[in-house]
C-alpha cells in the first residue's frame, strides 16, 4: 500500500566569521554562508551540474547542520571530503527512492481540503480520474457539518488507510502551521497517532502482535504553509511515540512538502484559493499532454521543484540559454523539500561517511531535496 498525504542553497576556508569563529571550524548556519563558503570547495571535490546542484545543495546543508559538531571536529580538508561523500550519499537515495509511486493506477485518493475558498473536490477528482484512481474529499462546506467533525473524519480514514493495504493518496490542501495542519486545527501528534494505530492494525494482521511497524510504503504530501516543519515535526513524532509504546519501528514514511522549513505556502487568490505548488501539479501531470503513466516521487522531487524555482526569482539569460537565477523576492519561494526513510543499512552507510559509532542515535529520515 502506497498512502500519500497531501496536506498542500571552499572558498574562504579559514576566513573568520561572525563572533571571530572561524569557517574552518563551523557549519554556516544559513544556506546563502553555505554557498559562499563551502560549496565551491565541495563542487570542486565532486563535481555536479548547476541545476542538479541547486537541487540538493540545501538538503546537504540541512543535513550538515543536523551533525555540525562532528563535522566541525574534523579536519578542514576532511570536512570538504565528507560533505562530499554527503552529497554522494543524498544522491544514491534520491536514485533509489526516485520510482516511488504518488499517483498512479489502482490508487484511492483521499482528500481533505481547505473549509473556505480553498480547491473544489473536482480539483483532486479530475486529476485522480485520470490516473485511474477513485477520490473521496473531505472539506466542511455544508451547514450541518462542523469543522472537528470533519477533521475526526478525516483522521479516521487515515488510521485506516494505515492499516489497510491498498494503495492510499490522501491529499490535504489549505492553512498550516509547523504543529498543525491549521484550517482544521489537527495537531502532528494526532496525524502520527493516527498513522501508528493503523501501522499497528496492519502488523496484527500481517506479522503478528508486537511485530515492527512498517510505514514505508506510505507517502504523506502536504501543501500548505511551513509543511517541512510540519512534517519533521511528525516524522520526529512517529519515531518518539514508538518508543513510548515500546514498538519497533522499521521504517518511516515517505513525505513531500510544498514548503521547505520556515517558508510560507503562496496561493493565487481570487474566486479561488489555489496554491502554487498543486497548481504547477496539476500544470505539469494533467493539463500537459502527453502525461506519464503513473506520477513518481522523481516527477517531484525534480520537475515540479524546477518549476516551482522560479517564484521569487527571475532567470539570467545567456542567448537563449538560462544562466543562472537572481533572487528578486525571498517572501515567494517555498522550494518543495522531499524526506524518505532510511533502512537499516543506509544508516549504517551514514554513520560510517560520518565516522560514528555503529550504535551512535540517527534521524531515520533523510531530506533528499
Amino acid at each position: 500500500m502506497v498512502m500519500v498525504i497531501l496536506l498542500v542553497a571552499a572558498a574562504g576556508i579559514g576566513q573568520k566569521c561572525r563572533g571571530g569563529e572561524s569557517v574552518a571550524t563551523r557549519i554556516p548556519a544559513t544556506l546563502p554562508d553555505f554557498q559562499r563558503e563551502l560549496s565551491p570547495a565541495i563542487l570542486a571535490t565532486r563535481p555536479c551540474d548547476a541545476k542538479h546542484w541547486r537541487q540538493i545543495e540545501p538538503a546537504l546543508h540541512h543535513l550538515a547542520l543536523q551533525h555540525a559538531d562532528r563535522l566541525a571536529a574534523l579536519p578542514a580538508a576532511d570536512r570538504i571530503k565528507t560533505l562530499a561523500k554527503l552529497s554522494g550519499f543524498i544522491d544514491s537515495v534520491r536514485a533509489k527512492t526516485g520510482g516511488t509511486p504518488v499517483l498512479g493506477p489502482g490508487r484511492t485518493i483521499v482528500g481533505l481540503l481547505d473549509p473556505a475558498r480553498g480547491l473544489g473536490p473536482k480539483e483532486i477528482t479530475t486529476i485522480a480520474e485520470a490516473y485511474g484512481s477513485d477520490a473521496t474529499i473531505y472539506k466542511k462546506d455544508e451547514d450541518g457539518e462542523t469543522i472537528a467533525g470533519v477533521g475526526d473524519s478525516f483522521l479516521a480514514a487515515v488510521r485506516t488507510a494505515a492499516g489497510g493495504r491498498v494503495p492510499i493518496t490522501v491529499i490535504v490542501l489549505g492553512h498550516g502551521l509547523p504543529t498543525e495542519i491549521q484550517s482544521y486545527g489537527i495537531r502532528f501528534e494526532q496525524v502520527a497517532d493516527a498513522l501508528l494505530d493503523g501501522g499497528v492494525h496492519r502488523t496484527q494482521a500481517g506479522a503478528g502482535e508486537g511485530g515492527p511497524l512498517d510505514l514505508g510504503d506510505l507517502v504523506l504530501v502536504c501543501d500548505d504553509c511551513f509543511s517541512a516543519d510540519f512534517l519533521i515535526n511528525l516524522l520526529d513524532c512517529l519515531e518518539s511515540r514508538c518508543r513510548d509504546r515500546g514498538r519497533m519501528l522499521r521504517s518511516l514514511p515517505v513525505c513531500i512538502a510544498g514548503t521547505n522549513r520556515n517558508c510560507y505556502g503562496h496561493a493565487d487568490v481570487g474566486e479561488k484559493f489555489v496554491p502554487h505548488f498543486w497548481r504547477d501539479v496539476i500544470e505539469l501531470y494533467f493539463i500537459r499532454r502527453p502525461h506519464p503513466k503513473a506520477v513518481t516521487l522523481r516527477h517531484f522531487f525534480d520537475n515540479v521543484d524546477n518549476m516551482m524555482y522560479g517564484y521569487g526569482r527571475t532567470p539570467i539569460m545567456e542567448g537563449t540559454s538560462v544562466s543562472g537565477w537572481r533572487l528578486v523576492d525571498p517572501e515567494l519561494v517555498q522550494d518543495p523539500v522531499v524526506f524518505v526513510p532510511l533502512d537499516e543499512a543506509e544508516t549504517a552507510e551514514l554513520r560510517g561517511i560520518l565516522g560514528l559509532d555503529a550504535d551512535a542515535p540517527l534521524a531515520r529520515w533523510l531530506d533528499i531535496g
